[in-house]
């Protein structure tokens, strides 16, 4: 009731036209103003060929509409003759009231201004944040969007974000372990895999190191657990592992050396 018995009826009638024509007048330069601000803002980063801006530029697109819309309410309510200075201060009060509420909102912005600022996570990395590995989608200033591998897209919180694992920085890693049997000759496989793996340096350009063959990784309780291991570009490292299962497979045995699997044994128990 305090909001309504600010407005002037009186005002209202009498200046319906004008009202209307000043509120049509206010929203077009609401849509222009944010569309050029956006649009110079996508150009500044644009000027600026850096990975790093992507999150930046997002963010500097939020507060730009967080901005406008402030500014927006308040000329809106300067049409209706309505005093905006009681608003903002009345405003305040309710503020100062839902403070103590609002901890989690300030503990969201606050966190995501530093995300961006000490670079920790950007726009298409892939990252393990608040026990949900995927891809970053956005950082906003309330939360951050992180598309999982089985498209799901996650909602977190910043406040949620207090590790951050970043698994696009540097080259990553591929890994395979590869089992030959006991009764097979280990340099003549390990000559072999390396073989294999000479062959996929040649070719693949997503390789930045190796692969190399690091030698026996374990003693199995019926496979010796040969170790490849090759650094690749970002992202890579999966398609990587999967061609190298492959290959070394293929290899081994058109050498004639066993990958050992699991055997079952069925005894038949014949009556008297």
């Amino acid at each position: 009731m305090g909001l309504l018995e600010g407005i002037d009826w009186s005002y209202l009638l009498t200046n319906a036209g004008i009202i209307i024509l000043k509120l049509v007048g206010i929203i077009i330069a609401f849509l222009i103003v944010k569309a050029v601000g956006s649009r110079i803002v996508k150009k500044m980063f644009q000027r600026i060929q850096e990975r790093d801006n992507i999150s930046a530029q997002s963010l500097s697109l939020n507060i730009l509409s967080y901005v406008l819309i402030f500014m927006f309410v308040v000329m809106v309510f300067e049409v209706f003759n309505y005093d905006a200075t009681a608003l903002l201060a009345g405003a305040g009060v309710i503020g100062l009231a839902i403070g103590f509420g609002a901890q989690g909102l300030v503990s969201d912005v606050v966190t995501g201004f530093f995300l961006l600022l000490e670079k920790q996570i950007d726009v298409e990395d892939y990252v393990t944040i608040a026990g949900f590995d995927g891809i970053v989608e956005q950082v906003g200033l309330r939360t951050t969007q992180i598309r999982g591998f089985d498209g799901t897209l996650h909602y977190v919180p910043n406040r949620e974000i207090t590790n951050v694992s970043n698994h696009s920085r540097g080259n990553m890693r591929a890994l395979v372990d590869i089992g030959i049997s006991y009764d097979d000759d280990i340099d003549q496989a390990i000559a072999v895999l390396q073989a294999v793996c000479d062959k996929f340096a040649a070719v693949d350009a997503s390789i930045v190191d190796g692969p190399n063959v690091l030698g026996v990784q374990a003693l199995g309780a019926s496979d010796v657990v040969i170790r490849v291991l090759a650094k690749t570009e970002n992202m890579k490292q999966w398609e990587v592992e999967r061609n190298l299962r492959k290959a070394m497979k293929e290899a081994l045995e058109a050498n004639g050396i066993e990958i050992p699997f699991p055997h079952q044994v069925y005894v038949e128990k014949k009556s008297q």
